[in-house]
């Protein structure tokens, strides 16, 4: 369930706004002017801010970064304020909402901020029994390892276990630790005091509060500081946190899940991870299998995913045709559900006539499969060599398979072409785009100032307009 707030008046179109919200279960609470919103996203944090025009919209997102507050601010008004809607993406402002509000179009939002809600789309006898036993666990409060690649579905198993425990009436807060750098995650998590650094101006709650009487995901919790780490311990371990700058914990009533894409283990005997933090996390683990490893999923998924976004566009349903079932079947679906959605997502905006044909469905080229495929593939026994010298008389040469594709080009060359192609597979999102390729946030946008800075176009943040997207 998301949490929403509303910045400006309920009794025009910013009304119709909220009661859509509501409808799609949305979380709501009301301020009447940006100052009043800040205290409450201090006082309560949001998912998602949806904010008036005729306010202060740029002066709110400079408060949230001075405070270390990461929540995505909506500007909301009427299609005749260009003026106000240019100034606001300027000023940092993620959407414009015109208003009156499109239904569909608030519905997409609120999926971005908060995940998909719905119970998980298995089909595949392992997705059910790791279902049936994520039932089961979900009424203890014992914490939970969700392990799994990128892109298998970790946040919506998360999700379905919350739905399904005693908690269920309380908070879901998801925090991505990969996503942030140190101390703003630092803030996010535990919050602070006033004081606490500069721009800290009133005090904030984080996470951990709340999230108090729900669940707390700390999602890519592989990729967190091992001094933070030590504070995530003492907040398990003690039941209270400690906020930045503060002088007495805070008790917390809150279950941990943590997912990650990584090898806990490893990183353990690699000095990256606590061994301790992780047999607190690890009390029960749940590996989601790769979408290769559950092949009965791929077409039901293939027809939800189609079937929620022609909603969402307004189009008319389509199914696929078999052919278009063949080829999805036959991909190996590197970036697993996550990708499927994408690609299914652009074929029902790209099709034509009554059904979605495979020439509807464009889907990761085999060069970019191969190279995200390298760690998988490099510990196979080699296949025979092609035949070496040219081909016989009136038979065509082979066409190059595999790394012979590759051969010939600088590794930096190709390493670009992998990160822009993943990227624009995942239509800017830099977040996914980073847990397919199996790095950090802060790699792939420091590869990204280096792309930009060498003249190489960059896809756009999603939300952003071309100007903005400078800034990753």
């Amino acid at each position: 369930m998301a949490r929403v707030l509303i910045i400006g008046s309920l009794e025009a179109e910013l009304g119709q706004a909220a009661r859509i919200a509501v409808a799609r279960g949305a979380r709501l609470t009301v301020a009447e002017g940006a100052a009043a919103g800040l205290a409450r996203l201090r006082a309560e944090g949001a998912d998602l801010v949806l904010c008036d025009v005729t306010h202060d919209v740029g002066w709110l997102i400079s408060c949230l970064a001075e405070e270390r507050i990461a929540c995505p601010v909506i500007a909301c008004g009427r299609p005749n304020d260009a003026d106000a809607a240019v100034r606001a993406i300027r000023a940092g402002a993620k959407e414009f909402l015109p208003l009156p509000p499109d239904a569909e179009l608030i519905a997409a939002m609120l999926q971005t901020v908060a995940g998909e809600a719905d119970k998980p789309v298995v089909k595949d006898p392992a997705m059910v029994a790791l279902l049936d036993r994520a039932t089961q666990i979900a009424r203890a409060d014992a914490s939970v390892l969700i392990t799994g690649e990128s892109g298998t579905g970790k946040e919506v198993l998360a999700r379905h276990m919350h739905a399904a425990s005693r908690r269920a009436n309380g908070p879901f807060v998801a925090l991505n630790c990969a996503a942030l750098p140190e101390a703003l995650l630092e803030s996010e998590l535990f919050g602070h005091e006033k004081g606490a650094f500069s721009g800290a101006v009133a005090a904030r709650k984080g996470k951990f509060e709340q999230a108090n009487g729900g669940t707390l995901l700390l999602d890519e919790i592989g990729e967190m500081d091992p001094r933070l780490q030590a504070k995530i311990l003492r907040a398990i371990q003690e039941r209270e946190i400690d906020r930045l700058g503060g002088t007495a914990p805070i008790r917390v009533d809150v279950r941990i899940l943590a997912a990650t894409h990584r090898d806990l283990q490893a990183e353990v005997a690699k000095g990256r991870f606590r061994e301790d933090l992780y047999f607190r996390l690890a009390v029960v683990r749940l590996r989601i299998p790769s979408l290769r490893e559950r092949p009965a999923d791929i077409l039901p998924l293939a027809r939800y995913f189609a079937e929620r976004y022609a909603q969402a566009n307004g189009l008319p349903l389509r199914l696929l045709t078999p052919e278009a079932e063949a080829m999805l079947l036959r991909h190996p679906w590197p970036g697993n559900v996550r990708e499927l959605e994408n690609a299914i997502h652009r074929a029902v905006l790209l099709a034509e006539g009554s059904v979605i044909g495979a020439d509807a469905i464009e889907l990761m080229a085999p060069a970019t499969v191969m190279a995200m495929a390298a760690p998988i593939t490099a510990a196979m026994p080699e296949a025979a060599p092609p035949p070496m010298g040219p081909a016989p008389a009136g038979q065509a040469a082979p066409a190059p398979r595999g790394a012979a594709t590759l051969v010939g080009r600088r590794m930096e060359e190709v390493e670009r072409e992998l990160i822009l192609e993943t990227l624009s597979h995942c239509l800017g999102n830099r977040t996914r785009a980073a847990e397919m390729l199996g790095i950090s946030i802060r790699t792939l946008r420091n590869k990204l100032h280096e792309y930009r800075a060498a003249g190489v176009a960059v896809p756009p943040i999603p939300g952003q307009m071309p100007a903005s997207a400078a800034v990753d």
